[in-house]
């Protein structure tokens, strides 16, 4: 539908996970999905594509918002490229002045395959809730502002004192 607004999703096929279907499983339950926003998504094969493909989605699909998702792997080189990856994520948000939401899960986050599958879920689930609310109910994150809230594990809690 023309005038409806975009919410981007950017993927890779190099993640051991389908996170993307994730995200666009929890967009599809906001309110608004089909009438006030639709989702966009491209996949790319590795983390450091993501960065150019979220500023084309900004620049071309017209997305106001975009989730960029990648799994690095365990290798040392694999944290040098994700570093190199968010650096390039971070100056996409600068260059087009639009919010990109790096969703990183690093295969050395857990050793059982089922609770890293399910710290992908959660990660990828939250992140796209975050985006959906930065959009249309940014309250949602003042509320919720100082707590500790993590995506993919427990959170941690508000620090006291």
């Amino acid at each position: 539908m023309a005038g409806m607004d975009r919410i981007g999703v950017v993927d890779t096929m190099f993640a051991r996970y389908d996170m993307g279907a994730e995200a666009l499983d929890e967009l599809a339950s906001c309110p608004g999905h089909g009438e006030t926003f639709e989702v966009v998504r491209r996949t790319v094969p590795g983390f450091k594509d993501l960065a150019v493909a979220a500023k084309r989605m900004i620049e071309q699909d017209g997305c106001r918002i975009v989730v960029a998702i990648g799994m690095p792997g365990r290798a040392p080189i694999d944290k040098t490229c994700a570093h190199e990856a968010s650096t390039g994520i971070m100056q996409a948000q600068l260059m087009t002045t639009t919010p990109i939401l790096e969703v990183f899960v690093h295969e050395d986050e857990d050793d059982d395959p089922a609770r890293l599958a399910e710290v992908c879920r959660n990660r990828a689930r939250k992140h796209a809730r975050n985006a959906y609310w930065m959009v249309y109910e940014p309250d949602q994150l003042v509320r919720r502002a100082g707590r500790g809230i993590r995506q993919g594990y427990d959170d941690a809690g508000p620090l006291t004192g």
